[in-house]
């Protein structure tokens, strides 16, 4: 028992002096104290939220305690990057979710999806994400990971019921981390799939004018081999981690075709509940335009007059509010949703959604991100490859902390200069960054499609750091060596 509480007060204490190493004697950069102190702060966070020896809610505060006293930002500042556009989109998909799991539309879904994947649980796992993935390639991977939540939730729930949860295992966590990955890896593919991508295009068009075009075509060509080889590496290497611990066995597709007929006819509110989940994806699908090389299909948004002010959040904010009107016929006097139902949603999620965007705001405004940055620098007049290898782990190691369209909102502007000063071709530079800022796979903060998983408290923080660590280092390489080899000749880099 005394030495459970030694071990607990080492943890408590062990990072929060690391916190002051950096902020005093370690700091590396002695011009900008700031950078010192906030890699402090980042490694005082990530151990308490890794070990959980503090509430992860609880840890995801800290930046309002630290961040005023150490001069970072003011407390006023700080405090409005916890509930932002990210939030009420998380906030109206959840919504959405509790809905379909209190009318058991998720069993029907279930049911279904078993039919066509069901036979063993890595067909299941695989089917998820290359359905996950493809569906990612053009609509949001936020929206995806809340759009096959629930039913990857109620997959769960009816595998448990054919095995026991100890012939399952860690099935679970394969099955839910496989539906975040598979986000963030479709998003990849296309050049609408993610905003990075677009956001890549815009800055190397602008800065470059008579450089190659990137359009759909040829991003779709470059990109869509290490979008296949880094799908079939997360399916493999999710499935040797948390495999059931014996192989199970085969289940007949007449068996979940037999269950889905128990269920009987589809009562009124599951069909309302149904339409809206389809109305969801349909709006978000097709919010914005979508362009395809010359070919472009306009967004319902352009409808208004304002459309530029309208985003996914709002796309959420109208699923809510109609949730919460449409009466149920089961009970005339309530609707679909209740505010009983919804008060399920996990707010310290929530508080670590909002944990994460204060220690991307604190990256940004201490210089930390700008100063990991300028040391792709130091590389002048090494091998083309060890640029590009350098280049992209540094996106991929910053991404892993911050959003990626801040990643790449940083390092690609330093990226056009570096290359004007090396004497190479920008997107030898560029392309790496874009696609390794979308390689978020080791912690929850890492993108929203890992925290919205990690939200259903099935997850653990420490199952993710290996699995997540040999993801990151398979698509380093994949990236940079496709770059270097692929991706020179589909853009005619010579």
């Amino acid at each position: 028992m005394e030495q459970s509480r030694i071990k607990r007060y080492l943890k408590l204490v062990s990072f929060p002096l690391a916190f002051v190493a950096f902020s005093t004697f370690l700091n590396p950069e002695e011009s900008n104290p700031k950078i010192g102190i906030m890699i402090g702060i980042a490694v005082w966070m990530l151990g308490w939220w890794i070990t959980e020896i503090v509430p992860i809610a609880i840890t995801s505060l800290l930046p309002i305690l630290v961040f005023p006293i150490t001069g970072i930002i003011s407390g006023e500042e700080i405090s409005k990057v916890y509930f932002n556009e990210v939030i009420f989109l998380y906030i109206g998909g959840f919504l959405l979710a509790l809905a379909i799991e209190k009318w058991e539309v998720h069993k029907r879904i279930a049911s279904r999806t078993l039919i066509v994947f069901g036979q063993g649980t890595f067909q299941i796992l695989a089917g998820f994400m290359l359905v996950t993935s493809l569906l990612s390639m053009w609509m949001s991977n936020t929206s995806i990971a809340l759009l096959m939540l629930p039913i990857g939730i109620s997959v769960l729930e009816k595998l448990k019921e054919i095995y026991s949860e100890k012939e399952l295992g860690k099935f679970k966590t394969a099955l839910l981390l496989g539906i975040a990955y598979a986000s963030s890896i479709g998003g990849m593919a296309t050049l609408i799939g993610t905003p990075t991508n677009l956001v890549f295009k815009k800055i190397y068009e602008t800065s470059f004018k008579s450089g190659v075009k990137i359009n759909f075509a040829n991003w779709l060509i470059f990109a869509f081999p290490i979008y296949l080889i880094l799908i079939f590496a997360a399916i493999i290497v999710l499935y040797l981690f948390f495999k059931p611990r014996k192989k199970l066995e085969i289940i007949d597709s007449t068996f979940f075709k037999i269950e889905n007929m128990k269920l009987g006819k589809t009562s009124y509110e599951q069909k309302v509940v149904l339409i809206v989940f389809f109305m969801f994806a349909l709006l978000m699908i097709f919010r914005a335009n979508i362009d395809i090389g010359s070919f472009q299909i306009p967004g319902w948004s352009s409808l208004f007059h304002h459309s530029d002010y309208i985003i996914d959040a709002v796309v959420a904010a109208f699923i809510s509010i109609i949730l919460f009107i449409i009466p149920s016929k089961i009970n005339p006097k309530k609707t679909i949703m209740d505010w009983e139902t919804a008060s399920k949603i996990p707010w310290g999620i929530i508080l670590l959604f909002g944990g994460g965007f204060a220690l991307e705001k604190g990256f940004e405004v201490s210089g930390l991100t700008h100063w990991i940055a300028s040391k792709i620098g130091l590389l002048s007049g090494s091998d083309m490859i060890v640029i590009i290898l350098t280049t992209c782990f540094i996106a991929l190691l910053i991404t892993q902390f911050i959003a990626n369209i801040t990643v790449t909102q940083a390092l690609l502007p330093l990226c056009v200069a570096l290359s004007i000063s090396l004497k190479i071709n920008p997107l030898l530079l560029m392309i790496p960054i874009t696609l390794g800022a979308s390689a978020a796979f080791l912690l929850p903060i890492s993108t929203p499609p890992n925290a919205i998983l990690f939200a259903t408290g099935q997850i653990k923080m420490k199952e993710m750091l290996l699995p997540g660590l040999i993801l990151i280092i398979i698509s380093g390489l994949t990236i940079s060596l496709a770059m270097n080899y692929w991706g020179t000749y589909v853009f005619g880099i010579k």
